[in-house]
């Protein structure tokens, strides 16, 4: 005995043999005009499904508007880069080791001040660590 018929009492049924003999098979135009019907069926119910949503956004929706000197990005306005050889970007080098890590030193030192905390001084240091972007910490 099959584990599928000791679970469910009966055979399993593959798709070969789904029909039973007493079964009458629809084939051809028959199957063809059925499955036509039921995709008709199924899309009207979509159409009402997605008008009744679609009234439901335009209630909801509100108008759009802009105050005088909003920033509003206008497309139009792009122009197609042009390619020049003087744009390009000079990288600086980075020496990786050999466990695949690199050290990252400081460029500048930028500021420098002493803070009191509970009674005593503490030098600072804002310190640029990349000069592309401009980041900066303070260090003590």
């Amino acid at each position: 005995m099959a584990p599928f018929e000791a679970l469910y009492g009966r055979r399993r049924r593959i798709p070969l043999c789904w029909y039973q003999d007493s079964e009458s098979v629809v084939v051809g135009s028959k199957l063809v005009l059925q499955n036509t019907e039921k995709i008709k069926l199924i899309q009207e119910s979509m159409k009402t499904t997605q008008s009744r949503q679609k009234s439901y956004a335009d209630k909801r929706q509100k108008p759009l508007e802009f105050v005088e000197g909003e920033h509003v990005f206008h497309v139009s306005q792009l122009r197609k880069y042009v390619h020049d050889l003087s744009h390009v970007v000079e990288l600086d080098e980075i020496h990786v080791k050999e466990t695949l890590t690199y050290e990252k030193r400081p460029v500048a030192m930028i500021d420098f001040k002493l803070k009191e905390l509970r009674g005593k001084s503490t030098g600072l240091v804002k310190v640029l660590w990349d000069a592309a972007t401009g980041k900066t910490i303070w260090k003590d």
